[in-house]
């Protein structure tokens, strides 16, 4: 499998979608609503995982002490 197939699919969808608009089909603004709401949210979705990966990283981290002045090294 292409390990880009993800970004292909997702031209090939847009391209059906950008169809389905001009051509003014029935609802088709109501799908161009719909999918920029959902592109909203996997946006959203993709930064608050990020975000949950770094926190779970700096808990999973031990704390970095400095050394006391005059400590041996």
């Amino acid at each position: 499998m292409h390990p880009d197939i993800h970004l292909l699919l997702h031209a090939q969808r847009t391209a059906a979608a950008t169809a389905t608009v001009t051509a003014g089909a029935p609802g088709a603004d109501a799908r161009a609503v719909r999918a920029a709401g959902a592109a909203r949210r996997g946006a959203l979705r993709t930064r608050l995982g990020w975000a949950l990966v770094e926190l779970g990283l700096r808990l999973a981290t031990p704390p970095v002490t400095p050394l006391a002045p005059g400590a041996a090294r």
